[in-house]
């Protein structure tokens, strides 16, 4: 079957903030660990990730882990799990300290860190690092740790593999060269990230195409609030392009910047209680309407009154530079962009899937923190706390009775894989900010009209396999919910629905492989 064959405890596929933090957790608690990576170790979108980890440390005057937990409820639409937005939340404060023992360096004054404020934050309880470099500093601290861990880079996941019984007993890969290979383990654990690369223009590196929500799903996992993909309202515009883009952090808004049209109006005054700084789904639906009222290409972040932007904002400051913009003295030209996964995989706040042996954490997880738009900052902190409860399980549940069998059951290998850039077009045209259904159908027409069955033998092919069935995911998703909530609006149907509409969408895969839309019980699917 294959070529080549490793055994482990836990293998975990991804090497962001939740893969790696899980790994080493996992090896101090004395499990053999193999990482997988489909790139370089600090490849992923854990290092490009500005603002911060939210979190509340205990001294801010005021602030409380309920304040924080009322404010991600707030940004969430009414679809968050309660007790696992308590939960993460207050396991913050612990994870924090325990990435900074490892290494991570955050911005501080003497003792104590410094804060910001992000959209829909009612304090300021962003602790952030090089100014706004968070995400690859974190990532630096991580990949250092795990330098004693096996890592295996350029290689890719390809689908679960289980055992007779039905319980995940590894995966199967391709390595560095191509090669089919089996990685044996009672426990897999899934921290792929999201998939921004389903849309042309997007804030996410080009490793985020959804491999762990299509592994998942295929191997009989449920996913859930699929269509609520957050748009950052602030992408630094260029002119027409594709492919990654550069984020402008909400914390330059939350240090007091504004938007305004191309006449100099503030267009966020009256809109919203906290105006620029309102959720991440508010400010980008709106700068789309006012774009679209004034014929415009893009708004503006004026950011000229902010002391000192260059120290503060340091990525931000040389991507502007090198696109031939002083934010020092103009505002920045922005427009919203594919930004974040809310959903992903069904999983309970340690990580568990409905399938024995299969966990997910960090992006590639629905755990119910988000709901229908997650609350800035919250990402890295989800990744933290969930990696380390995830180990937890998976040490828990190792040491449950379970058969063993060197028999390793693979699925058929033939999967709809449709041309990327027809796939980007479409959900970019009419599965973006603003949808309605005939825009939807129109969108999986297109899909299903260029998916044909064939066999990944390479990454692309993974990709693109992966890529076409979450396209096909996320537009049963959006037409089933006929309403606005969150970051899915609906053109058609604006206004939200809290009689008929009020619950989270499961997907599942029906026998042919094809995605199917219920609304059953979250409690059964994890």
């Amino acid at each position: 079957m294959t070529g080549w064959d490793v055994t482990a405890d836990l293998v975990v596929v991804g090497s962001g903030v939740a893969g790696l933090t899980a790994a080493l957790n996992a090896a101090e608690a004395g499990l053999r660990v193999v990482v997988v990576t489909k790139d370089a170790a600090d490849a992923g979108s854990t290092r490009w990730a500005q603002g911060g980890v939210a979190v509340v440390l205990g001294d801010v005057p005021g602030d409380t882990v309920d304040a924080h937990a009322a404010d991600t409820l707030a940004a969430g639409g009414g679809l968050n799990d309660a007790g696992a937005v308590a939960a993460i939340v207050a396991g913050g404060p612990a994870a924090v300290q325990r990435l900074r023992g490892r290494g991570a360096l955050f911005d501080a004054r003497g003792a104590r860190l410094d804060r910001t404020r992000e959209g829909g934050h009612s304090a300021f309880r962003v602790v952030h690092a090089g100014g706004d470099a968070t995400g690859a500093e974190i990532e630096r601290a991580l990949v250092e740790a795990a330098r004693s861990l096996t890592i295996l880079t350029g290689h890719v996941a390809v689908d679960a593999l289980k055992d007779p019984s039905g319980r995940v007993a590894g995966l199967a890969v391709l390595d560095d060269a191509g090669r089919p290979g089996v990685l044996r383990a009672p426990a897999v654990l899934l921290a792929t990230g999201g998939y921004g690369q389903l849309y042309a223009s997007t804030t996410n590196p080009g490793t985020s195409t959804g491999d762990g929500v299509a592994l998942a799903l295929r191997a009989g996992a449920a996913a859930a609030d699929l269509e609520f993909v957050q748009f950052h309202p602030t992408v630094l515009y260029t002119g027409p392009a594709v492919g990654r883009r550069p984020l402008v952090t909400e914390a330059v808004r939350g240090e007091g910047a504004v938007l305004r049209d191309r006449a100099g109006t503030r267009f966020m005054v009256g809109r919203h209680p906290l105006a620029d700084l309102a959720p991440r789904d508010v400010v980008a639906a709106a700068i789309t309407r006012r774009m679209a009222e004034t014929g415009a290409d893009c708004m503006y972040l004026d950011a000229t009154e902010l002391e000192g932007f260059a120290a503060r904002f340091p990525t931000v400051y040389a991507s502007c530079r090198e696109a031939g913009i002083d934010p020092t003295r103009e505002p920045i030209p922005v427009t919203p962009a594919a930004h974040y996964a809310c959903g992903g995989v069904v999983a309970d706040i340690d990580g568990r899937t409905a399938v024995p042996g299969l966990y997910a954490a960090g992006e590639v997880a629905r755990t119910g923190l988000h709901g229908a738009n997650r609350l800035a900052s919250n990402s890295l902190l989800e990744g933290l706390v969930v990696g380390e409860r995830a180990v937890r399980a998976v040490v828990a549940d190792l040491g449950l009775p379970r058969t063993a069998s060197p028999e390793l059951i693979a699925p058929a290998p033939a999967v709809g894989v449709a041309d990327r850039g027809v796939v980007q077009r479409a959900m970019s045209a009419f599965a973006a900010i603003g949808r309605d259904a005939t825009g939807l159908a129109t969108a999986s027409d297109v899909v299903e009209q260029a998916t044909l069955l064939a066999t990944p033998l390479d990454r692309t092919g993974v990709e693109d396999a992966a890529l076409t069935l979450l396209a096909q995911a996320v537009l049963a998703a959006a037409g089933t919910r006929r309403e606005s909530r969150g970051c899915h609006v609906r053109t058609d149907f604006p206004d939200r629905d809290d009689v008929w509409q009020k619950e989270s969408l499961l997907v599942t895969l029906d026998d042919a492989g094809r995605p199917v839309v219920g609304t059953d019980a979250l409690a059964g699917a994890a």
